[in-house]
């Protein structure tokens, strides 16, 4: 969340940076990039995840294993991540290590060279990564549940790719797609720590001076909506594992604080979950049950997991759907509604001590919405939901716009 500390600038170099100062005995850099897997090319699903482990194995001026001990040699961790329209690359480290945090990271993002035994090796991790995926159900259904939501269309494959796909990635492709998309209009820096907001802006403009200001423009499609579905696929597993999904609107709709809302009323990480009460507590049908929402550029998708006995799975199913019926028709009442929202903003302001995930939703904001929100626009927005507004979300969840997968 925004707030009197967090600023945003826009840098000579041509990105942005967002800015929170706090006094503390460690430091956050990073880079976020507007790239991800949706935007690969077909013939070369998973280069975008390829790509993010690959830019640690050397640059014209330093191998990879100097690239491994430049921030742990201090006692820092270098990490990154991909998500479908997403690259991340960041570190954080004690105090006192910004330059070297942020010079390291500007060249592996502006010069990583790919050499090609390292990623031979590298083809193998990305393969035992895949494989690991397929023998953990609970998360392969996910995969498998989007992949067949957005068929046909961008979203509509795995960030891991493919074994086949994997062997297509040389080092010139590697270097290629770096080229169009890891440019200074797709980039966003981001910083916390006790460093003046001055001096991250000197450092971050001088080791990024040189930084691509243009490359391949956003080319991204809105998916259509597919027909719904419900599909079991029959496992070797001991639980059946399901996920249940409905198309929402894209990160920047005026609803998404009572999508969040509504998701947490349903199955947030509270045991007072109306879905973790129906199914686990009062009925002892499933371990977990959970609610999420996954908001992308253009479009979103809320999903409901759960894990059970598989000669329970429809009746789990049929509890969902009235909970989610029930949430549409029935309106809260007023208390109901107030301790929904008091959970909920108590759950922000836990989060929000959570400084990695603070700055990197940060940095997430600013890249895909180009602004971020303050603590009390958040606080002022979710206390003007009404009951009315609820069913209106609610409404989007019915079974007759939700599809199913089921494994197991």
């Amino acid at each position: 969340m925004k707030d009197k500390e967090t600023e945003i600038f826009d840098l000579q170099c041509g990105m942005r940076l967002v800015c929170k100062r706090v006094p503390l005995l460690l430091e956050y850099f990073g880079v976020a990039v507007n790239s991800g897997s949706r935007d690969e090319r077909s013939g070369e699903y998973g280069l975008a995840h390829f790509v993010e482990h690959t830019i640690f194995k050397g640059t014209s001026h330093r191998r990879a294993s100097h690239i491994i001990n430049r921030m742990e040699s201090v006692g820092g961790d270098l990490n990154a991540f991909t998500s479908k329209e997403e690259t991340n690359v960041y570190s954080v480290f004690p105090k006192g290590n910004l330059t070297r945090a942020v010079e390291l990271i500007a060249d592996l993002l502006m010069d990583s060279q790919f050499p090609a035994k390292e990623l031979d090796r590298e083809r193998e991790v990305v393969r035992d990564e895949i494989d690991s995926y397929l023998d953990t159900p609970s998360e392969a259904v996910y995969d498998d549940f989007e992949d067949l939501f957005f068929k046909g269309s961008q979203l509509g494959h795995n960030i891991l790719g493919t074994d086949a796909d994997l062997d297509n990635f040389t080092s010139e492709v590697c270097r290629c797609y770096m080229s169009d998309n890891f440019t200074a209009h797709r980039m966003v820096a981001y910083y916390l720590g006790p460093e003046s907001p001055a001096r991250v802006m000197r450092v971050v403009s001088r080791c990024f001076s040189s930084l691509k200001r243009t490359g391949n423009p956003l080319d991204r499609i809105q998916p259509v909506v597919n027909p719904r579905f419900d599909i079991r696929r029959e496992t070797e597993t001991h639980q059946s594992h399901t996920v249940i999904g409905a198309r929402l609107p894209g990160i920047g709709n005026q609803m998404r604080d009572t999508i969040a809302l509504v998701t947490n009323i349903l199955g947030g990480p509270g045991m007072n979950s109306r879905l973790n009460i129906a199914l686990r507590e009062r009925r002892g049908l499933v371990y977990t049950v959970e609610a999420s929402t996954t908001m992308f550029s253009d479009c979103g998708l809320f999903n409901i997991y759960y894990g059970c006995d598989p000669a329970d799975r429809d009746r789990c199913l049929d509890l969902i759907w009235r909970e989610l019926t029930a949430l549409h028709t029935r309106a809260l009442s007023p208390s109901r509604l107030a301790a929904a929202k008091k959970q909920y903003l108590g759950q922000l302001l836990v989060a929000s001590e959570n400084l990695e995930q603070a700055i990197l939703s940060a940095g997430r904001a600013v890249l895909m919405t180009g602004c971020l929100r303050t603590r009390n626009e958040i606080v002022q927005a979710v206390t003007a939901i009404t009951a009315d507004d609820i069913a209106i979300v609610a409404g989007m969840l019915q079974p007759d716009l939700c599809s199913v997968l089921s494994l197991g």
